[in-house]
């Protein structure tokens, strides 16, 4: 008989710091704004406070994520038991206006956000940008993770608080990657807009400052992360900015020129996705990770294949030039090519996501039933990798190439 898995304890972090990563806290900013947790069976809202540095966590989460390869449509889990969707801890929302705001912001975090939008910039304004935005985009992400599965603390737990999110419940939580990449995107656009178009910088700063302020409050809002993962991730965000961005152009014209900038982008960011840090248990980080940097990998053999080929593509006229008029047709042209777009970045994904998992599956001689095997590093790496560059190469090579044959350049 197996011995059982002991809890390990947490991280005891200084105290100023443990007040900031009390879940309590978070709790307590819910209940401000309308939201209040109700428990199995009764109508009472969250506990009292609790202490976010106990024993246990780690040792919970390690469970959760173990329990979670045998997941079920009817059950849900808290801390590593499976529990009958009639008893789970349910929520009551009395301010809907904060509670949709909230949900809307959290969305602009995501990953899926990113790929589907950031390739609008590129479609309809200007691919420097989309490229400037990528590269930061994958540096802060794929450091924030790392430093997740490094440092291990974990999420705030329910109750007290009440959380509205599950698919990102098995990883751990500081720094608040959703805080660090609203930081970053929004901000290297403030720095890098107005050289190319007319903007005014107090309207760029105060959109930039209000995005990513919604962003991190939806992260608390919704019971993922605390204060402390919050204010982390926005400093170290603001950290990586601060450090590279002398270097920004450097970067953009080896990117550009280089004849090694293809092999060299794709061969260091697979050996990041290879050697991104082991867990005791699955979570979804490193998928999400290798999602990522397939992204960048691709965009960027895309955005040198396209120099090379004389396709710069930059605005006409003077730099910074005016913002497109928002006439009738510039936004039908614009909805087009976004429906385009997506289509094909969709219809790509789809495909060499089949094709690269059927190939995969096959060499390893894994079953096509076997849906856990996708879990497994030398699989799902690859194929995540695989099907992510190919989406970023047909998002910085071939789909403006699309709207040409199609009349909507």
């Amino acid at each position: 008989m197996a011995e059982p898995v002991l809890p390990l304890p947490s991280p005891v972090l200084p105290e100023p710091l443990a007040y900031l990563h009390d879940p309590e806290l978070v709790a307590r900013f819910q209940r401000r704004c309308g939201l209040f947790l109700i428990q199995p069976g009764g109508t009472g809202t969250g506990s009292g406070p609790q202490n976010s540095t106990g024993t246990g966590a780690r040792g919970h989460l390690r469970a959760q994520c173990d329990q979670d390869n045998n997941n079920s449509n009817d059950k849900y889990r808290q801390n590593g038991h499976a529990v009958d969707e009639s008893s789970r801890p349910q929520y009551e929302a009395k301010n809907w206006l904060l509670h949709v705001l909230f949900l809307l912001s959290a969305g602009l975090g995501h990953e899926v956000f990113y790929i589907c939008c950031l390739p609008c910039i590129h479609w309809n304004l200007d691919p420097f940008l989309c490229r400037r935005l990528v590269n930061v985009w994958t540096l802060v992400m794929y450091v924030g993770q790392v430093l997740k599965d490094i440092l291990k603390l974990p999420r705030p737990p329910s109750p007290p608080v009440v959380k509205l999110e599950t698919r990102v419940d098995a990883e751990y939580g500081l720094p608040s990657t959703h805080a660090m990449a609203a930081t970053a995107i929004t901000f290297t656009l403030l720095l890098s807009a107005p050289s190319r178009v007319q903007i005014q910088v107090e309207v760029g700063l105060l959109m930039a400052v209000t995005l990513s302020s919604l962003v991190c409050l939806s992260r608390l809002y919704t019971g993922m992360h605390s204060v402390l993962d919050v204010l982390c991730g926005v400093v170290i965000s603001g950290l990586l900015m601060l450090i590279t961005y002398p270097y920004w152009d450097t970067f953009d014209h080896f990117q550009l020129t280089s004849p090694w900038s293809p092999v060299s982008a794709v061969t260091l960011l697979l050996l990041l996705s290879y050697t991104y840090p082991e867990l005791d248990h699955y979570s979804t980080t490193r998928g999400d990770t290798t999602t990522i940097l397939g992204v960048c990998a691709g965009c960027s053999v895309g955005y040198w294949a396209n120099q090379q080929l004389g396709d710069v593509d930059a605005p006409l006229g003077v730099l910074p030039v005016p913002l497109p008029a928002l006439t009738t047709q510039a936004v039908v042209r614009g909805v087009a090519r976004y429906l385009v777009g997506v289509t094909a970045l969709v219809g790509t994904r789809q495909v060499v996501k089949a094709l690269s998992l059927r190939a995969l599956y096959a060499w390893y001689d894994v079953p096509r039933s076997d849906d856990g095997a996708r879990r497994r590093k030398r699989i799902e790496v690859p194929y995540k990798f695989v099907t992510y560059s190919a989406v970023g190469v047909v998002n910085s090579l071939l789909v403006n190439r699309l709207f040409i044959l199609l009349g909507l350049r």
